[in-house]
């Protein structure tokens, strides 16, 4: 795959949904730019919040649309294609229910898996070939899964989503410089515990 140029983050705008689990790819990207220096601006052409850092000599630009997560392909597209970039010069970090709060995974290609920022993305851009990046979540030990992703973590949920994106924060220079297979060897080498989950 070609070099990283954009890192996006899937979450829904607004106070309210702000600390939620669904909102784990806002955080990521806020993270970065917290790192790099980056204040995130409204870009009303784009759709969403916007910034940029140059590692080695090239741009990757940050982003956080401003709609909806079932309606976030729509701003994504709009900067694929003012930038002329491909899909696979993107990174698209978002929730997953799969993995527990802690773990953290990249990952090549492949389906929606029913989230519905992956799926207006695909259908926006035609394609399913991005890099993205996994932050579990966790699943509902009972209760509906739209609750459940659109409520706020426990304390001790939260201490670990925290550190998966702080890892995933500090192995983003590796992805940048050395590719995919570097970042995930250096992301996937460290397997954090299992911690109890509140419904």
């Amino acid at each position: 795959m070609k070099p990283v140029a954009l890192v996006v983050g899937l979450g829904n705008p607004g106070e309210e949904y702000e600390r939620t689990r669904h909102n784990a790819g806002f955080w990521f990207v806020d993270a970065v730019a917290h790192r790099e220096g980056v204040e995130l601006r409204w870009e009303s052409r784009f759709g969403g919040w916007v910034g940029q850092f140059t590692h080695r000599g090239r741009t990757v630009r940050l982003f956080k649309p401003g709609r909806f997560m079932n309606r976030s392909g729509a701003p994504v597209a709009a900067m694929i294609r003012y930038f002329r970039l491909e899909p696979e010069q993107m990174l698209v970090a978002h929730d997953e229910l799969d993995f527990e709060p802690g773990v953290v995974r990249l990952k090549i290609d492949g389906g929606h898996g029913g989230h519905n920022g992956l799926r207006s993305i695909m259908q926006h851009l035609g394609t399913k070939r991005f890099l993205r990046l996994r932050i579990g979540i966790g699943r509902p030990v009972r209760g509906s899964v739209v609750d459940y992703v659109l409520g706020r973590p426990s304390a001790e949920e939260l201490r670990a989503m925290d550190e998966a994106i702080g890892r995933a924060v500090d192995c983003l220079p590796v992805l940048l410089e050395e590719g995919v297979e570097k970042a995930m060897n250096l992301l996937h080498g460290e397997m954090p515990r299992n911690i109890a989950r509140q419904a």
